[in-house]
């Protein structure tokens, strides 16, 4: 059996989060102790939980904690247990050190009484009981009061909460996409004092009734590689659907065996709102645009004016609901492989699809491959090919591994032919550049990984705006992969596609 700090079926925060910018400089970390601590509370973590408990208390050489001075910034959706994990490391820390101040805050009283209940509940466990002095909950003053003359004091920021204390070795800015830059120039320099502060920001997306210029800032300056702040991200797919088990997932590690479905739609229901649900249920962030897996550099910095001469071969990739189509080239030379859209269509298919059939057989002795996937044309196109007389051997209908395979391919090779560009290198991927190359410069924009195999982590492409078509990067993907993969040589002398 697992233990329970290694559930079975669990990921790890890399695994389950969309985003970790770790602070830099970490040598060390205080989770050990923190961990034994809680383990003696009868309390243990999931996966994720852990490796974020890890970081967040992350040290540098000196002994300070790695995100001492940017902070810990989470953005996570509702019901994901950053409370219980947030809560209990400070319950271990308060216990492990005398005189800790910890100022824990939330825009709203409903919202600030609502943890400190489950922070009193917490003191009342029998096994934390013997660390506790009192627990305060009268007069305005909510407070959890250590033996060891620690304290976690609770209060609401727009009744004035936070203000005037000298020393606050721990603050904790709860509902963070509501935090204004008068809280934080009021709150945080008392943190300045301890000699080892520490400042969580955590919260979901802002929706636009929401002041949430502070937490988007935080969360942008991570994102451009902060080396002094810890970032971590829960969040859906950009356009996910309401609801969406996967995508559910997704957003929530704690999906399903720590919150239920019913605890999801209950969520739902009470939000109210299909914004409400992307931000708080979905973790989702409103003025992103869609996500990308490759960045602008490194597409633009394998881009080329001349196609090499060498081995054709062709991908064709159809969208889902065989709305959409397109069809790719690539040539495979000495080296590497240069790829290249040749059409991409939309629409009513059938007539397409018998012209893209007449294309290719007026083509095929040139190629090494023609590679084809997509549950709803790839088979006609397929039996259209060979009724036209193209040899069996040449045409190949990707199977699911294959897919995904030729998506890490295509990645790894972009990310590789940067790579090598900048380091003066040969690339092992191009790409033509000019107004041609539309289509795939737009998928490329909007096109990020999507999770297919929870246990193998298995992916493909999938574009991450409304209007985006990930079929463009499917073909070049696919045709790529025909180049590595065809021994077939049809020893014909090749043409710029």
């Amino acid at each position: 059996m697992p233990s329970p700090q290694m559930k079975s079926g669990q990921k790890k925060l890399s695994e389950a989060a969309r985003h970790v910018c770790q602070p830099s400089g970490i040598v060390s970390t205080g989770w050990p102790g923190v961990r034994d601590r809680c383990a003696l509370f009868g309390i243990d973590f999931d996966l994720w939980q852990q490796g974020a408990a890890r970081l967040i208390l992350a040290k540098r050489s000196d002994g300070l904690y790695a995100a001492g001075i940017g902070g810990v910034v989470m953005s996570i959706p509702r019901q994901v247990g950053k409370t219980f994990l947030v809560g209990w490391i400070v319950f271990a820390l308060c216990t492990l050190f005398p005189n800790m101040t910890v100022i824990w805050t939330a825009h709203h009283t409903r919202t600030s009484t609502e943890t400190f209940g489950k922070m009193r509940a917490m003191a009342r466990k029998k096994r934390v009981a013997p660390f506790i002095e009192t627990v305060r909950a009268t007069n305005g003053e909510q407070a959890v009061i250590f033996k060891n003359e620690s304290r976690i004091l609770f209060g609401a920021r727009d009744q004035g909460f936070g203000l005037g204390f000298d020393m606050v070795d721990v603050l904790v800015l709860d509902e963070a996409q509501r935090v204004k830059e008068v809280a934080m120039a009021d709150m945080v320099p008392a943190t300045n004092a301890s000699p080892n502060g520490l400042v969580f920001l955590m919260g979901t997306p802002p929706r636009s009734t929401d002041n949430g210029d502070v937490f988007a800032a935080r969360r942008k300056d991570a994102l451009d590689g902060d080396p002094d702040t810890l970032y971590i991200e829960f969040s859906a797919d950009q356009g996910a659907k309401i609801i969406d088990w996967d995508q559910v997932a997704r957003a929530n590690p704690s999906y399903p065996h720590r919150t239920s479905r019913s605890a999801i739609l209950r969520m739902q229901k009470l939000l109210g709102s299909d914004e409400a649900f992307y931000h708080e249920g979905y973790g989702v962030w409103d003025g992103d645009g869609a996500s990308r897996a490759i960045s602008e550099t490194d597409w633009a910095s394998i881009g080329v004016t001349v196609a090499p001469e060498g081995v054709r071969s062709f991908g064709i990739a159809f969208s889902l609901d065989g709305s959409r189509a397109s069809l790719a080239g690539s040539i495979k030379h000495a080296n590497g492989v240069h790829v290249e859209l040749i059409d991409a269509m939309t629409g009513d298919l059938e007539a397409g699809v018998e012209s893209l059939a007449s294309w290719l057989t007026e083509r095929w002795e040139q190629a090494a491959m023609i590679a084809i996937s997509g549950q709803a044309w790839a088979s006609a196109l397929a039996q259209g090919l060979v009724d036209k007389g193209v040899p069996q051997q040449v045409i190949h209908v990707l199977s699911g591994p294959e897919v995904f395979a030729s998506s890490s391919m295509f990645l790894d090779a972009v990310f590789e032919s940067a790579k090598a560009v900048r380091e003066n290198g040969v690339p092992v991927l191009t790409h033509p550049i000019g107004a041609s190359t539309d289509h795939l410069e737009r998928s490329v924009a909007v096109a990020d990984k999507f999770l297919r195999v929870k246990t193998s982590g298995a992916w493909s492409w999938r574009a991450t705006s409304i209007d985006g078509d990930e079929t463009p990067i499917e073909a070049s993907s696919f045709a790529y992969w025909a180049s590595r993969t065809s021994k077939r040589d049809p020893n014909r002398r090749q043409v710029i596609l």
